[in-house]
């Protein structure tokens, strides 16, 4: 029998909504799902280049004003891959409209922003509407893997956590004013941007929160070329003017968690030779993990109880079928790449919605990480420690 459908209508078309749109299009062709998404509609300001764009990345339409999606019977969820300062308004609406949610992270550009979008999520689950922010490396299978080890109780009592986040696609003062070093459009810069990824992620495998913090924040390069409106991720500049760069360009902090562990986070959009490196390792009484994006299918696992004369790191190669997600995929060994963890997303929000349970990420855990952030941007100020 053929799955009932799920409309998608997805708002943002650019670097998001390009991996947005390939784990819609595969997420039911490899996944065995209770109801098959269905893209129905792109929204983007711009009608030439959101018709362009929904040509190019399979959606059935486009439309100008997302506005318009809220009253269609054909959608049933609303994807949000917009710059951070436009979240709140859409994912309020949607949900009011009875849209399920789908939002990118960081949920928000403020801690307000953020409550008010986790308030109107618990509105809505309460007639049956769901919402979920994507923090798409929790889908990573070897953190997923990661995860259930802590859980296992593996690594006993947790230690310590480090994660670094290092990019360096901005490292060139040439390099063009996008929206990304704007304030008012991103919330922050590599704190938010990539900072939050970590956040997230290590509060994920260890299933704790950060409680409090000591962070410091620099920007290096405080004017720029303004961008072509055309412009990717870095982009091309359009003209000699530049603008002022209004986001930290890193960030740093300690942190601890609520169940006792430390942390040390870096964030960095600087770090030259790095492209999207991001680290964690997690020290407990027990045994240890690590593991670097950039050889994301495998996980290096220490067992602190093994005999010393034999102990060691152990590299685990997350690609067996009784592996998270692996089983819907290639044979054993047949690694997979950045786009998988936006289908495993897909795939774990359409189940949620399907069966009528809350999915994870919630609004109310982007919340948690937004206060975080928040937490560490007055820490910076005051240098001095600050509660989340």
């Amino acid at each position: 029998m053929t799955a009932p459908m799920l409309g998608i209508a997805m708002v943002g078309h650019a670097f998001m909504g390009a991996a947005h749109s390939q784990a819609w299009r595969v997420a039911h062709r490899f996944f065995d799902l209770p109801v098959r998404p269905v893209m129905a509609v792109l929204c983007g300001r711009d009608p030439a280049r959101a018709q362009a764009a929904a040509e190019r990345l399979g959606w059935a339409e486009a439309v100008s004003d997302w506005k318009s999606v809220l009253d269609r019977d054909d959608v049933q969820v609303v994807d949000i891959c917009t710059p951070g300062d436009t979240h709140a308004e859409i994912a309020v609406a949607a949900l009011a409209a009875g849209k399920h949610v789908l939002c990118e992270k960081p949920l928000a550009n403020s801690v307000a922003e953020a409550e008010a979008m986790a308030e109107a999520a618990e509105r809505a689950a309460q007639r049956g509407v769901r919402a979920m922010v994507g923090f798409s490396y929790r889908r990573v299978p070897a953190l997923s893997l990661a995860r259930d080890l802590v859980a296992q109780g593996r690594l006993g009592r947790i230690h310590h956590v480090r994660a670094v986040y290092l990019q360096d696609w901005i490292v060139d003062p040439a390099a063009p004013l996008s929206w990304r070093l704007d304030k008012e459009k991103a919330g922050s810069g590599a704190l938010g941007d990539i900072g939050a990824h970590i956040v997230d992620a290590t509060q994920f495998i260890l299933g704790d929160t950060i409680s409090e913090v000591s962070g410091t924040l620099e920007t290096f390069v405080t004017e720029r070329p303004l961008a072509s409106s055309h412009s990717g991720l870095s982009g091309t500049a359009s003209s000699d003017e530049t603008g002022p760069v209004t986001v930290d360009d890193a960030a740093l902090f300690l942190a601890r968690f609520s169940g006792g562990a430390l942390g040390s986070f870096e964030a960095t959009r600087f770090a030259n030779g790095r492209k999207n490196a991001l680290r964690i390792e997690v020290n407990g009484s027990a045994g240890s993990l690590a593991f670097d994006f950039e050889d994301m299918n495998v996980l290096h696992y220490f067992d602190g109880t093994e005999d010393s004369a034999v102990a060691g790191f152990r590299r685990i190669v997350v690609t067996e079928p009784n592996h998270p997600y692996v089983a819907a995929w290639w044979p054993a060994g047949h690694v997979l790449g950045y786009e998988h963890a936006f289908t495993h997303q897909a795939v774990d929000f359409v189940r949620a919605v399907a069966e009528g349970t809350d999915p994870t990420p919630s609004f109310a855990d982007g919340l948690q990480v937004q206060r975080v952030l928040a937490a560490v941007e007055a820490s910076a100020l005051s240098r001095s420690w600050h509660q989340v």
